[in-house]
């Protein structure tokens, strides 16, 4: 029966986003919705992407395991990229007219900085988008009874996930995430009462976490070296997932600026508080069946995901296992699909485009959708072969954006005299002593993504304050401004932004 009800959910979810593929005529429409979301939607596709597969099952289960100063990049991290994003980028982003983050790229620093910066970020979604198909098929496995093994689950599930992303691409995003929010909200929270109950209410809930030291964010035993792998995760988050072209998308899917800004702080405040829904149920799964502490022991980090699958499958009534499933894939699915659309858009409109830059938007609509398929593929490979935990995957995925996109976006929007050559700098700096620090020295005191993060800064600064060796390849931003104001904001966004 509980099978029944997840075919019919998936069914229902595939059905929704194969019509609002309907409203796709041009690439504008498949990659930023035509530029039309309301409010609402707006909100509800920056908090069912961001509320993953992570959150639900890794987060909560690492809470369990290590408490608050175990998750400092999400939800904490997380959801201050949001607000910062919104705040700091927001308005600039939608004037600018951009369809890709890395168009900004392009206007302020030239070709060169626009393919390079793309690049990063295409390659951090393979572990964001990875950790979501391994979700999806971890679902199908334990569903199965083990029946399904667990990688030919994952084929199964980024399948599912394709159909329905690759016709109608960010409508059919938009539509989606706003049922799976609705599906999210409503389930978790029905699950969350029913766990407390079993586990004794909320309240020994809370107080046996307490006891345990698992709410202290800063304990005071914590030495040095804890301090800074707690700084390291949180701006990963916090920093690295700004320079993403899946935030750039649900500012710029706004109908208008003030939409853009109030929809992505709003999605990241609700996210905030509702990221400790599961938390809450994970904890009380441990207070009710201590038990499930054996999966900790495991050699394999994708086992203490299962703490709430398992629970719910072995303890809870019919209805609450169909409201949780359905909660869950909801959060699976919403985050998959733009993990999936957001790297598509990219590679396709930031690193191949500027080598075949005569293509009709017809024929960009098709390659769209063949790097779609390309990068799913490669997404699987990924999933298939690691065993870290979803938490863990998100987060080495964003320090490669944090220490190759973050400061050339940062300094951009906000330095005058940052130049092609600085950016570049930046970038090779950053990305260099980041893999360099982690191949040579991954255990030292200060951890090597904020090595890279350094060290990116440094390369900005020498580099654009050094005489010129390359030339500078951008405009200013106020120039691109009065360019897009000259535009009328009707053409192509990338063509009518480049500076001249």
């Amino acid at each position: 029966m509980l099978i029944a009800f997840v075919a019919l959910y998936l069914l229902v979810t595939i059905t929704i986003g194969l019509i609002a593929s309907r409203r796709v005529h041009v690439t504008k429409d498949y990659l930023v919705a035509g530029r039309s979301l309301p409010l609402y939607m707006n909100m509800a596709t920056v908090f069912a992407t961001w509320f993953g597969a992570e959150t639900v099952l890794s987060v909560s289960a690492t809470f369990a395991k290590d408490g608050l100063n175990g998750v400092p990049g999400d939800p904490f991290g997380a959801s201050v990229c949001l607000v910062l994003a919104a705040l700091l980028f927001a308005r600039l982003f939608y004037r600018l007219n951009l369809l890709t983050i890395g168009d900004f790229y392009k206007v302020r620093y030239g070709k060169s900085v626009e393919v390079l910066t793309s690049g990063a970020i295409v390659l951090s979604y393979l572990g964001w988008t990875s950790a979501q198909l391994t979700a999806l098929g971890l679902v199908i496995h334990v569903l199965s009874g083990g029946v399904v093994e667990l990688n030919t689950a994952i084929l199964i599930g980024a399948g599912i996930v394709v159909i329905y992303t690759i016709f109608g691409g960010m409508w059919s995003v938009a539509f989606t995430d706003l049922f799976q929010t609705v599906v999210i909200v409503i389930g978790l929270t029905l699950v969350a009462l029913l766990v407390g109950d079993l586990a004794g209410g909320a309240g020994k809930v809370i107080s046996q976490a307490a006891a345990e030291g698992k709410l202290s964010m800063f304990p005071a035993e914590m030495d040095a070296a804890a301090w800074w792998a707690m700084a390291g995760a949180f701006f990963a988050f916090a920093f690295g997932s700004i320079p993403q072209q899946d935030v750039f998308q649900r500012m710029t899917s706004a109908k208008d600026e003030r939409t853009a800004v109030l929809g992505t702080i709003l999605g990241g405040i609700i996210y905030f508080c509702f990221a400790f829904v599961p938390i809450f149920i994970g904890y009380s799964a441990l207070v009710a069946d201590p038990s499930l502490k054996e999966l900790f022991g495991s050699d394999d980090a994708r086992t203490i995901q299962r703490i709430l699958p398992d629970l719910v499958l072995g303890k809870m009534p019919l209805w609450a296992q169909i409201m949780f499933f359905g909660a869950l894939l909801s959060a699976i699915l919403s985050t998959a699909s733009g993990a999936l659309l957001a790297p598509t858009a990219a590679f396709t409109e930031n690193v191949l485009r500027p080598f075949v830059p005569h293509m009709t938007d017809r024929q960009n609509l098709l390659t769209l959708r063949i790097i779609l398929v390309t990068f799913s593929v490669c997404a699987l490979l990924f999933a298939l072969n690691s065993k870290s935990t979803m938490y863990e995957m998100v987060q080495n995925a964003y320090n490669v954006t944090l220490t190759g996109a973050f400061v050339p976006l940062l300094a951009g929007a906000y330095w005058k005299r940052a130049t092609t050559q600085g950016a570049l700098c930046s970038i090779v700096f950053g990305i260099g002593f980041w893999l360099g620090a982690d191949t040579v020295a991954a255990e030292a005191l200060v951890p090597p993504n904020l090595v890279g993060l350094f060290a990116s800064v440094i390369g900005m600064v020498l580099g654009s304050v050094a005489p010129s060796v390359l030339a500078n390849k951008g405009t200013s931003i106020e120039a691109a401004l009065r360019h897009q104001g000259h535009a009328g904001g009707g053409a192509h966004a990338k063509h009518a932004a480049t500076p001249h």
